[in-house]
């Protein structure tokens, strides 16, 4: 399968002339033909693969996502990382942190995730309640199997937002997620409001307990998932 330029800069998110100098700098793989650039999808996936730009949407996406931890949270947050004691006016540079020690990626991809954090509009928070809110990318990222990071961050006061949270409980807890892939990305936004709603992963963040605690409630939300997950999936 062969893709043009245009179907090969949407599907990494980044503009023609990024391919271009990928293609003059990385050596991406292509062929001239006609005074046109066309790209074996194929090549392209491993040039991709080779640099921890695998498995982005588009035309370069697999078939399925995989979630390489099988779904669990804790081995994304032991990657993130828990972050106390945060000024709201230092987030942005505590997310650059949290990017440049992003798990399976090379250099350039987590420059181009820093970048996008950094653009007008480029995270999300939605608030969950209780004080509690789910910062993430708002484009669409697909990093690939080996990527991925959770980071609990810990304000010393409440986070300015566009809009209050309904119930008027200022944010000073936050899960910052980046998924493997979109399909992941759903499965972890889903999960963490799940676990932030009710249960030990909440009452353990509100009255602050230790790394230790925090991580083994995150490890009993994964085991409980993992218990449940085959009657969830069965055939009918």
């Amino acid at each position: 399968m062969y893709l043009n330029l245009v179907q090969i800069a949407e599907s990494f998110g980044v503009s023609e002339k990024v391919i271009e100098d990928w293609i003059r700098v990385e050596g991406l793989p292509h062929i001239a033909e006609r005074g046109r650039l066309i790209f074996d999808r194929s090549q392209v996936v491993n040039w991709a693969a080779a640099r921890g730009l695998a498995s982005q949407a588009g035309f370069l996406a697999p078939v399925s996502s995989a979630f390489t931890t099988g779904g669990q949270l804790e081995p994304l947050l032991r990657a993130g990382g828990i972050w106390r004691d945060i000024l709201p006016a230092d987030l942005p540079a505590t997310l650059d942190r949290i990017v440049a020690a992003l798990p399976g990626t090379s250099p350039q991809v987590r420059q181009l995730v820093a970048q996008r954090l950094r653009a007008a509009g480029g995270v999300t928070i939605a608030p969950v309640g209780g004080g509690f809110a789910l910062p993430h990318p708002s484009a669409r990222i697909a990093l690939g199997r080996d990527a991925g990071t959770i980071a609990l961050l810990l304000l010393r006061e409440g986070l300015a937002l566009p809009e209050p949270p309904p119930d008027g409980v200022p944010v000073t807890r936050l899960f910052f997620f980046i998924a493997p892939s979109p399909r992941a990305h759903l499965d972890v936004l889903g999960r963490l409001s799940r676990c932030l709603s009710r249960g030990p992963l909440r009452e353990a963040v509100v009255r602050g307990a230790g790394d230790h605690e925090i991580y083994g409630a995150v490890a009993a939300a994964d085991a409980t998932t993992a218990h449940v997950a085959p009657n969830r999936d069965a055939a009918p």
